[in-house]
């Protein structure tokens, strides 16, 4: 179909060309028509050049009589060094790549009086259309275009780096041969050590990632005299528009990068931590992958162990809480020459914006901070006491989690009966009243992994500041009621009001409930005073028919230990 259309051309320029009419006398020197000139002439040929052309030669009465379409190559060959028939030499001095021109040429300055052989006969004057195709000079080296330069360039490429591009190669016509786009995966090798052709390896030196070139090549940089056996040919001269992706050395390690540290920072992680962090993670060139943000959770995870992927895991020591940093990774660090698939591509360096929201160990215990204690503190909260009190809840990022200010009353528990997470019953051990203290949790101590839902995330350090405000001595261990008085004598007389010789649930709650209102005897505070009545009086009825006899109550009575309720 080309050589069609460069045929149909040359005949439509043939008869153009004939139309002119022949100067009615013998041409002295060649006579130049240029028919299309580029907008752009980069290069104009000059005497020493090597060039590649297309031609149709003809007679002045339109018989071809050679072509370079027909031969399906183009001709290449030194200009000016009289490879080429005198007029030919002259007339490619100064035409551009893809200028085209039909070129007369009187017979002294082609084959003369002698013709050639039986193609071309004596004094012929001879016609040309000429498409100039490639043009380079053998002291050419590989020429570097930058039309996009990114704003920062950290690095440049140095030899022996791994690089990752795209690239659009053409002929010096802009003839496509080759593209990384339509294979849609980059061109991955390593630079300077041979593994590429040697002007694309002298051409990819200095760039920085995000960095757009043209490089062009003379074929002695390419792919010489024979071209690729396919889409390239012998002698051509390549260019290729580049741009850079990735970059990185095997020698590299992480690189850790825009850190915000908190002012205030106790402690950093260490191998063994558990540690809770938000991150944005994408390519060198910026092209996003993934990010903990968009799941609206964070990732959560044990640092230095090999949960995470080298790289990260080194990226997470030493950090506080709090932290801000991005840590570049390369490959060999990451997800190696296989990447994983869709997101992330082999070789591919990745960088990882991080947000540190909390760590811990798991052998932490909660941290207990006294912020004010009254100067008169003889009573100290303990096991079994009814404490009250208020608090402020929060993450180590300062989220809120809860408070008791806004409900507007304090919160009740009784100490050692698992009533809260086992951190705040250590926050709020040998505490006075008036007492205010700073609480850090972890998270095994605290929710655990599963955390609370929508209030609490799984493995997360929790921060309360505390105030007691009230608080209301227990019983004994193992007590739930005790007498503050001596004993009656005649306990089972006085619970059987009716004096039929047994004891009715009623009467025994009525009578326990009257030795408490008259301060002679006490129940554990923080608790319904019903359940632990009822439960005195099932340990009393031994036979469980719903009623005490005083046999029951005597046997109860006579036993020892330290749990004898009554």
């Amino acid at each position: 179909m080309i050589q069609w259309v460069q045929g149909m051309l040359f005949l439509s320029v043939l008869v153009a060309f004939a139309a002119c009419d022949a100067p009615p006398v013998p041409l002295d020197d060649i006579f130049i028509e240029k028919t299309f000139v580029p907008e752009q002439c980069g290069r104009a040929v000059k005497v020493g050049d090597y060039v590649r052309y297309h031609y149709n030669g003809m007679f002045p009465d339109g018989k071809k009589f050679d072509s370079s379409y027909d031969r399906g190559s183009t001709y290449n060959v030194f200009v000016g060094k009289k490879q080429l028939i005198a007029g030919m030499d002259k007339a490619l001095v100064g035409m551009c790549v893809n200028e085209r021109s039909l070129v007369k040429i009187p017979p002294h300055l082609a084959y003369g009086k002698q013709g050639y052989g039986e193609t071309i006969p004596p004094d012929s004057i001879l016609h040309f259309d000429v498409l100039l195709l490639d043009v380079w000079n053998p002291e050419d080296g590989v020429q570097s275009n930058t039309y996009h330069t990114p704003s920062n360039c950290s690095r440049k490429v140095e030899v022996s780096d791994y690089v990752r591009y795209h690239y659009n190669g053409t002929l010096l016509d802009g003839t496509l041969f080759d593209s990384s786009h339509t294979r849609m995966r980059t061109y991955d090798t390593y630079v300077g050590i041979g593994w590429l052709i040697a002007g694309m390896d002298q051409g990819l030196l200095g760039m920085c990632v995000g960095e757009k070139r043209i490089i062009t090549m003379p074929p002695s940089l390419g792919y010489g005299e024979n071209g690729d056996g396919s889409d390239i040919p012998g002698q051509a001269s390549l260019v290729f528009d580049v741009i850079l992706l990735d970059l990185h050395n095997p020698r590299d390690g992480i690189t850790v990068t825009n850190q915000v540290v908190p002012e205030s920072c106790t402690r950093k992680s260490v191998a063994g931590d558990f540690v809770r962090y938000h991150y944005n993670g994408s390519l060198l060139d910026g092209t996003f992958f993934d990010s903990s943000y968009s799941r609206n959770r964070t990732y959560d995870t044990y640092v230095g162990r090999g949960y995470v992927i080298a790289g990260m895991d080194e990226g997470l020591i030493g950090v506080c809480i709090g932290e801000k940093r991005t840590v570049i990774i390369p490959p060999h660090l990451g997800y190696g020459e296989e990447g994983t698939g869709s997101k992330i591509p082999g070789s591919a360096v990745l960088v990882f914006d991080i947000d540190i929201i909390d760590f811990h160990n798991p052998s932490d215990n909660a941290v207990i901070i006294t912020i004010h204690k009254p100067e008169e503190c003889d009573k100290q909260t303990k096991k079994g006491d009814f404490v009250k009190y208020h608090y402020n809840a929060s993450l180590m990022d300062g989220t809120s989690i809860d408070s008791t200010h806004n409900y507007g009353k304090t919160y009740n528990i009784v100490l050692g009966a698992n009533q809260v997470v086992p951190g705040m019953e250590d926050g709020l051990m040998e505490m006075c009243v008036g007492e205010k203290r700073h609480l850090v949790i972890p998270p095994h101590l605290g929710y655990g992994e599963r955390g609370v839902t929508d209030e609490v995330p799984g493995s997360a350090v929790l921060v309360f500041d505390i105030e007691l405000v009230e608080m209301e001595e227990g019983l004994p261990e193992g007590y739930m009621f005790i007498w503050n008085d001596d004993v009656s004598p005649d306990l089972f007389t006085e619970m059987d009001k009716d004096k039929n010789a047994e004891v009715e649930p009623s009467e025994f709650t009525d009578y326990i409930m009257q030795q408490v209102n008259e301060g002679k005897g006490r129940l554990a505070p923080g608790f319904d005073p019903h359940r632990i009545i009822d439960n005195m009086f099932s340990n009393q009825d031994r036979d469980g028919d719903g009623k005490i006899t005083e046999a029951e109550f005597k046997l109860k009575a006579d036993e020892a230990g330290p749990h004898d309720e009554l």
